[in-house]
């Protein structure tokens, strides 16, 4: 990780930053572009902004894959743009953003990090342009198509078709180089949401987090979350405890618990 712009599709271009993985993608087209997601502070935010001037100096329209603050705690910085979002992802940042800027804030504290102050002085500013199911934008001429296909990640994440340069942005619905999270996630759904991501895919996808993949990566990650739900559908009908059954699931490392926790909740 170099925090330096990849191309990886006609005028499409990756930037994996060496905070929290996070990848970051943007689209150019003729006067305009397009970037996904502000990472977690104004002052990321700020110096992204700087990288995408290092590429184009075309006006911007920003997208957020969801809500959580890595993706979008430097939306910010990007106005008078748009911003892009789901509209539970909007939402959640209106009635509940402070809190959670507040809670990350205080736990990156604890873990003596420079990111804490940063986090809590960034202001919340949620998407205005709103995505229920599907929108088709034109960006600089180039079509960019939002889907939210399921729940998964959480209840709100969007997923970028970009059919010119062969390419899916697919969010922490998919997520390489670390285990899934499932803080905010529906484990039941999330396999049939990585179906009908899968079928939109004809080359390369990037993840939320981590190196650019492939339809076969999807794939294999999605029948490790179906192994998940079997897991836990037999687990909670045996009255198994959630730790108990998180321990046969090793796929999913630390976040194995919450994960199973999580699919208890849906099942009850």
């Amino acid at each position: 990780m170099t925090d330096a712009w990849a191309e990886v599709g006609d005028r499409v271009y990756v930037r994996r930053h060496e905070s929290m993985d996070l990848n970051v993608t943007l689209l150019v087209g003729e006067g305009a572009c397009l970037i996904v997601d502000t990472r977690a502070s104004e002052v990321q935010g700020a110096e992204l902004a700087a990288a995408v001037r290092t590429v184009t100096p075309h006006p911007w329209v920003v997208v957020n894959t969801h809500h959580h603050f890595d993706h979008t705690f430097g939306n910010a910085v990007f106005r008078p743009g748009d911003i892009w979002g789901h509209r539970r992802a909007a939402h959640q940042l209106a009635a509940d953003g402070e809190r959670m800027r507040d809670r990350i804030a205080a736990l990156h504290r604890q873990q003596g990090s420079d990111l804490a102050e940063e986090i809590a002085a960034s202001r919340i500013d949620p998407p205005d342009q709103l995505v229920d199911d599907v929108a088709t934008l034109s960006v600089g001429g180039r079509p960019v198509r939002l889907r939210h296909l399921g729940r998964g990640h959480t209840d709100n994440d969007l997923v970028l078709e970009l059919p010119d340069a062969g390419l899916v942005v697919a969010g922490d619905l998919v997520e390489e180089g670390a285990p899934p999270q499932f803080s905010s996630a529906f484990p039941l759904d999330w396999p049939g949401t990585l179906d009908a991501l899968a079928e939109l895919v004809t080359g390369a996808v990037v993840p939320g987090h981590g190196a650019v993949v492939d339809r076969a990566y999807v794939l294999a990650q999605r029948a490790e979350h179906a192994a998940l739900v079997d897991a836990a559908r037999e687990g909670h009908a045996a009255g198994r405890p959630a730790a108990d059954v998180a321990a046969g699931l090793p796929y999913f490392g630390e976040f194995a618990g919450a994960a199973v926790e999580r699919a208890y909740l849906q099942l009850e």
